[in-house]
């Protein structure tokens, strides 16, 4: 391996696609047991690596040089090979202070609450240090010394400004967790969050919710792996090359999300996209199907609706989790808040705003079998829709219209 990323569980890692984008080397996952991050580090064979959860602090003593911000924070994120002699770098560093200044947080003269412990909670420390951060206090669910627990920081410390999660709560696959409830604090002003699959995770989405500045870790990600880069090559980042990178992965890794009255051309839509894209398409109605062994009608008439959705809820959770996928759902299925959420975590939603007039009632949809269910439907869903959606998109256009003007927006 000459450029690569290693750590010990990397099967959804987005390092790959982003550093291929950048630079012209071919950059590799490798996922190393414990036991073997020894004899990989002394064989020396790689000109240059990123390193990740548990090892950033593992590969330290086999390094000869440890940059002064490395050895503050005591983490080591970015290994160089220069004839031999091995340089360690903390990019996550650089790739978090520009997620800070991304979003315009004010952190000078805040309290910062820091959720988690770990390795990346002493990088968050040196970056909103380094910002003037006014207080830092720390949070975590087991016991660590000097750190609060849940209970002490609800009971004594509700006038924190900011907080920044450096925990896994959130992330893939257990996209659901939130690891604190944000609307205890009365003088928040903004959240980050590491955690970058999902790209919203359900922190940012509330946070967001409640008027706060917020990011997740996608940015910080592309960033981090644009000044690693900078160490790989010599060639100097920059602002722009972090924000190129971003909307690149952005684009590649976000979903786009189908939503409006059934025959408003969702599947129709979805499949010409995916032609177009190369992305796959996932019809949660068709899920549903499959999973279960019987068709919708059947279902609604045996089980009843209550039932029905709470198969469409899982459906659109497994579908939720995926990334650059194409996903049309059922008429229904943003009816439930927790299925627009977490459609929302990867996902763009766009209503195909199809004109009443054209909506046709069909046997295989049990609540809009006739002209009157359509109309019922229409009226109960549509401020719904409307409320949900990112963008609305004029779905009385032929489907390729439609799909092209999707396209235009991603």
């Amino acid at each position: 391996m000459k450029y690569g990323l290693i750590g010990e569980h990397l099967k959804h890692s987005f390092s790959k696609a982003i550093h291929e984008q950048i630079g012209d080397y071919v950059y590799e996952i490798l996922e190393i047991e414990p036991q073997n991050v020894e004899a990989f580090m002394k064989n020396r064979d790689f000109c240059g690596i990123n390193v990740t959860i548990p090892y950033k602090e593992k590969v330290i003593p086999y390094l000869d040089f440890v940059d002064e911000s490395a050895k503050k924070i005591g983490a080591v994120n970015t290994v160089v090979n220069r004839d031999g002699k091995l340089y360690g770098y903390n990019t996550d560093y650089s790739g978090m202070l520009s997620l800070a200044k991304r979003i315009g947080l004010e952190i000078k003269g805040k309290k910062v609450l820091i959720i988690g412990t770990g390795g990346t909670s002493k990088t968050a420390t040196a970056v909103v240090s380094d910002l003037g951060a006014r207080e830092i206090i720390y949070v975590s669910n087991v016991c660590v010394p000097g750190a609060y627990s849940y209970e002490e920081i609800y009971k004594n410390h509700l006038d924190t400004q900011i907080i920044f999660n450096t925990s896994p709560v959130g992330m893939y696959p257990k996209n659901e967790g939130m690891p604190i409830d944000l609307k205890k604090f009365p003088l928040l002003e903004g959240v980050l969050d590491v955690v970058y699959n999902p790209i919203r995770t359900r922190l940012v989405q509330r946070a967001r919710e409640l008027g706060l500045k917020s990011e997740g870790g996608l940015y910080m990600l592309g960033a981090q792996a644009v000044y690693a880069y900078e160490h790989f090559t010599g060639n100097k980042a920059s602002v722009e090359l972090c924000d190129r990178v971003y909307k690149n992965v952005l684009s590649d890794k976000e979903n786009i999300v189908l939503v409006g009255m059934p025959s408003s051309g969702k599947t129709s839509v979805g499949t010409y996209l995916a032609e177009k894209t190369g992305k796959r398409l996932i019809d949660t109605d068709s899920l549903i199907v499959e999973k279960n062994g019987m068709d919708i009608p059947s279902i609604f008439e045996k089980y009843g609706e209550e039932h029905f959705r709470a198969l469409e809820s899982e459906a659109v959770a497994e579908a939720s989790k995926q990334n650059g996928v194409i996903i049309a759902t059922g008429g229904g299925a943003i009816l439930r808040k927790e299925n627009a959420n977490a459609l929302k975590q990867n996902g763009v939603l766009y209503f195909l705003d199809r004109g009443l007039e054209l909506l046709m009632p069909t046997e295989d949809r049990p609540l809009a079998r006739d002209r009157e269910a359509i109309e019922k439907r229409y009226k109960e869903r549509y401020p719904i829709y409307c409320s949900v959606a990112d963008k609305r998109v004029n779905g009385s256009q032929t489907i390729s219209q439609v799909a092209n003007e999707i396209l235009k927006g991603v």
